[in-house]
């Protein structure tokens, strides 16, 4: 999961930067979602062996499209 805030009024550009990247290899499946404050949320899934496998990740936006770093998170199923 990866989740940034966007520069005040920059929530569109943010969503269309985070839509834009490309990764080293594509996961199974791809989510881009927004929130409130100009959130923007990025949902991936992965067949991996583990949970801490090396798994290609978005970078971080140039700072100005920012209000703070990026935050990311791990989960694995538990059905």
């Amino acid at each position: 999961m990866w989740e940034a805030r966007a520069a005040q009024g920059r929530g569109a550009e943010l969503l269309e930067w985070a839509r834009a990247q490309v990764l080293a290899r594509e996961p199974v499946r791809r989510e881009l979602l927004r929130a409130p404050q100009d959130r923007v949320l990025v949902l991936t899934w992965w067949e991996a062996e583990s949970f801490d496998a090396e798994l290609p990740e978005l970078p971080e936006p140039d700072a100005e499209l920012i209000t703070r770093p990026v935050h990311r998170w791990r989960f694995e199923s538990v059905e």
